[in-house]
């Protein structure tokens, strides 16, 4: 009877709600509309809550309800460790803001359908509350195992699960405190209940050399083995080219051909050729013909499909190929006959591209050169290097001044380099950081970028304007918001930025960056800026690379170690083989949308893979240099507190609660940090002596302390 009651009171209220005349009220407003007695006014709020709860009405931060026109979402829901979080929505720029109370029993990474209750205002977020879980995003979770008499706990990596997992002693595999391991998840939370699981993989003890690496490897889900079966299949391929695999194709072994990579680097997928002619250059760039072993649908395509790219990690490589191919048979390796697809551009002294040819080639490299000793050749003049390269040093110089004019074209339409010093961290035979400094960046690894690029647009335009399926790398403009957040934050340093009918030009991205190079803010603006960008990513469509300003642009360069390089090679040798009839390309027309968003979803993995395990082995470092003294610059500013860069690239921070002397507020108006009584000010790209006083490997953390001098 009082679901009646409950249901008549439901459609009472929608009927007021969906009056055109109606407009959002209170509780208390539409207890005195419908003559509803103030007894009975917890039954009418009950209601309202429920056709909240239902999504049919929405109710504003001031408490008004309306009803809910097409306000339901859905998204994936992010948590974090203070319990509220995020719903991402595909195509939406702006994230939804759920409050803790609103979470109802959602789990880090679900899908779940959203009811917004109050709209953008400002610069506070849309707000939503979630209405139903549609599918868990999560069914695994790392994390370090705490045993109890009779049960267990595991406290996830992942600090943006707030929830430990509680596990049944019988379902822990006989894990102790302190082992690292992998639970799948029984029950999700709900009614304010931890989520169980059930301990599936024991990965070793947290002490133990390389778990913690392994830890954030599983959490990520990176496949490590390849099975036995595709192993197996590779006793197919040779381990040299056949005489008959090097017919039918361009032979241009005595090209002076040469590489140039890291000195440990065992995957050598691109070589180059250069000749200086009167008026202009030919480059050659010649790219491992990985295809011609990994056939379509094959074990070996399948796996390299899933895994969509390698993973170098500070202590192993996790390779999207066996070795037997990335670091044998399709590695450019010294003095041996390699395949290879080549892209060989004319360009002129202004550096445009006026004629070129890709064609299947076969290349012997000449020599096998490093960055460092390039470096040491062209800008160190160093002897001994000059003496270990005669015969090249002619054609390194070439490089160099080709490498130039491309750059300085590239710059000239507005291309960005976000320079940022990235970490090279060594570790001993035990897994143990030992030195970290900033990775170089030098005239060698700038001139193979140069190249590469040159070669990835060459090819992009080709086929684009051939109208043939294809993969591009495409990254859209800035969203309008943000660059106009950004504009208004980098007033009050004295820059500006100029925005014309809601778009930006790469060139005024391009010019900040030049402006505030070897400023203070030089950092945090240029983060800032990046922060602002939208994600590059793979697509079937060329919308242009916005970073590079480039209209057309592909990955050619690198199918060794990525997927989308792997799929156009593949297209394009069956289109100079004339093999791309109207039943291939529908075949490609279908076929590339997934691996599009596959390759893009694996890359980003990757990438959070990869910045994870440096931040852990960067806490690693500092935790066992408690009580040194550094100096430091100031990076960045909040109201928590100070963040401090080191110059080996480590970062850290001086929470507000320790600065001493006064009690400091953030002026986020200015950006700095100001004593109440003193107004002594902490202010970006200052310089200042730390001490390191914590380093927590499990919230992967640093804290410092200044020094007085």
């Amino acid at each position: 009877m009082e679901n009646n009651k409950t249901e008549y009171r439901k459609n009472m209220l929608l009927e007021l709600f969906n009056d055109k005349q109606y407009v959002p009220m209170k509780v208390k407003e539409l207890a005195i509309l419908l003559q509803v007695p103030r007894e009975n006014r917890e039954q009418l709020q009950a209601v309202l809550d429920e056709l909240v709860y239902e999504g049919k009405i929405s109710v504003s931060k001031k408490g008004k309800y309306s009803i809910a026109r097409d306000e339901k979402v859905v998204g994936v829901f992010e948590t974090t460790q203070r319990g509220y979080g995020f719903v991402r929505v595909e195509g939406q720029s702006e994230d939804i803001f759920i409050p803790e109370s609103s979470v109802n029993g959602a789990f880090h990474m679900d899908t779940v359908e959203v009811i917004i209750t109050s709209g953008k205002s400002g610069d506070r977020k849309c707000e939503g509350k979630i209405l139903r879980v549609l599918s868990h995003g999560i069914e695994t979770v790392v994390g370090t195992y705490q045993k109890s008499k009779s049960f267990g706990f595991v406290v996830p990596d992942n600090s943006k699960m707030p929830d430990d997992i509680f596990v049944r002693e019988e379902d822990s595999m006989g894990a102790v405190t302190g082992h690292k391991v992998v639970v799948k998840l029984t029950k999700y939370s709900s009614n304010g209940k931890s989520p169980e699981g059930k301990v599936v993989e024991i990965i070793g003890h947290l002490n133990d050399p390389g778990t913690d690496i392994l830890s954030i490897v599983r959490a990520y889900d990176i496949p490590m083995e390849f099975s036995k079966e595709l192993m197996q299949s590779l006793d197919a391929i040779p381990d040299e080219v056949l005489p008959e695999e090097k017919i039918g194709r361009m032979d241009i072994r005595d090209w002076q051909t040469v590489t140039i990579d890291g000195e440990d680097a065992k995957d050598l997928d691109d070589a180059i050729t250069i000749t200086k002619n009167e008026d202009s250059y030919t480059l050659g760039v010649h790219i491992a013909d990985v295809t011609h072993y990994v056939k379509e649908r094959s074990l070996l395509d399948k796996e390299a499909v899933k895994r969509g790219t390698s993973v170098y990690l500070v202590d192993r490589v996790i390779p999207m190929l066996p070795h037997k191919l990335s670091n044998g048979i399709c590695s450019l390796n010294e003095s041996v006959d390699r395949l290879a697809l080549s892209c060989i551009m004319d360009i002129d002294l202004k550096g445009n591209v006026i004629d070129h040819r890709i064609a299947e080639t076969l290349i012997n490299v000449d020599k096998r050169m490093s960055y460092a000793k390039v470096k040491a050749v062209l800008e160190d003049k160093d002897e001994d290097a000059i003496k270990e390269y005669d015969g090249f040093v002619e054609m390194l110089c070439n490089m160099q001044e080709l490498a130039a004019i491309l750059r300085e074209k590239r710059y000239a339409r507005g291309s960005i380099d976000f320079d940022f010093p990235e970490s090279k961290i060594i570790l001993n035979e035990k897994g143990e950081p030992i030195e970290i400094k900033p990775y170089d960046r030098n005239v060698a690894t700038k001139i193979i970028e140069d190249f590469m690029i040159a070669a990835n647009e060459t090819v992009s335009e080709d086929y684009f304007w051939q109208e043939i399926p294809f993969l591009y790398r495409t990254h859209d403009n800035p969203d309008t918001e943000k660059i106009s957040k950004l504009a208004l934050f980098i007033n009050n340093f004295g820059y500006t930025l100029r925005v014309t009918n809601d778009e930006i030009h790469p060139k005024e991205i391009q010019k900040l960056i030049t402006k505030i190079e070897g400023s203070p803010q030089e950092a945090l603006i240029s983060r800032l800026t990046l922060r602002s960008m939208k994600r590059a990513q793979y697509t079937t469509e060329a919308t242009g690379h916005f970073g590079l300003s480039s209209k057309y642009y592909s990955h050619f360069t690198s199918p060794i170690r990525r997927y989308p390089d792997l799929q156009i090679h593949r297209i394009i040798k069956e289109n100079l083989n004339a093999k791309l009839d109207d039943k291939r390309k529908t075949h490609y027309s279908n076929i590339l949308p997934e691996i599009a968003g596959s390759s893009s979803r694996t890359e980003r993995r990757a990438e959070e893979a990869e910045r994870e395990t440096d931040k852990l082995k960067k806490v690693e470092y500092m935790s066992k240099r408690i009580g040194e003294v550094y100096d430091g610059v100031i990076s960045g500013l909040t109201a928590w507190g100070i963040y401090v860069e080191l110059p080996n690239t480590i970062e850290g921070m001086v929470r507000i609660t320790s600065l001493k002397g006064d009690y400091f507020h953030y002026d986020d108006e200015h950006y700095e940090m100001v004593g109440e009584m003193t107004n002594r000010k902490y202010l970006l790209g200052q310089k200042l002596k730390v001490e390191v006083v914590r380093a927590d490997k499990m919230l992967r953390t640093i804290d410092f302390e200044i020094v007085e001098e």
